[in-house]
């Protein structure tokens, strides 16, 4: 168990949902809201686990953030009436996950280190926004073979690139291109 995900003395780990798109704006209300009612002795972390994903527009590479969880927010707290009111009437959250009515279950330790880790390794090894699949029909839109169909035949995501085969003269010939260089059909 990573410390990170370890829960500070008498604080569980709970599953807030929000507006689908509101993450980070709950993230920020619950904060100001915990800062405002001086109560930050019973909240600890806010989480909106999160992991970066490359993308290719226009021939550039660029990084952006993907939620894993769109419309959940982790928040580490003591559960009382008053942090529970406090939580559950912030701006765009609907409820907490799990659990009675009005009295919300933690989530496991083994889980908040399961996330920690998804997102650690976003951030270590961002991953591609396009998911290519072996025997999927991509069209070549970068590089001498631009314009050419082929079928994938391997995905190499360590490295970001795609084996796909293409028919040159009428016969099939594996050309080895990076993600950005192909796109679905």
């Amino acid at each position: 168990m990573t410390d990170f995900a370890k829960p500070q003395e008498g604080k569980r780990w709970y599953v807030v949902h929000a507006y689908s798109g509101m993450e980070k704006s709950v993230q920020r209300a619950l904060q100001e809201r915990i800062d405002r009612a001086d109560m930050q002795g019973q909240f600890g972390r806010i989480l909106v686990p999160t992991e970066e994903v490359v993308e290719i527009k226009g021939g550039h590479k660029s990084v952006t953030e993907r939620r894993f969880f769109p419309g959940y927010v982790l928040v580490e707290m003591e559960m009382t009436d008053e942090t529970w009111h406090l939580v559950k009437n912030t701006a765009k959250v609907t409820g907490f996950v799990g659990g009675a009515r009005n009295r919300p279950s933690p989530i496991s330790e083994r889980e908040v280190e399961k996330i920690m880790s998804q997102m650690q390794e976003g951030v270590e090894k961002p991953r591609p926004k396009t998911l290519f699949e072996v025997g999927e029909l991509v069209r070549v839109k970068d590089g001498p073979f631009t314009d050419f169909n082929g079928s994938v035949e391997e995905v190499n995501y360590e490295k970001s690139r795609v084996r796909v085969s293409v028919t040159i003269f009428g016969r099939s010939t594996p050309v080895e291109l990076e993600f950005g260089q192909v796109e679905k059909i």
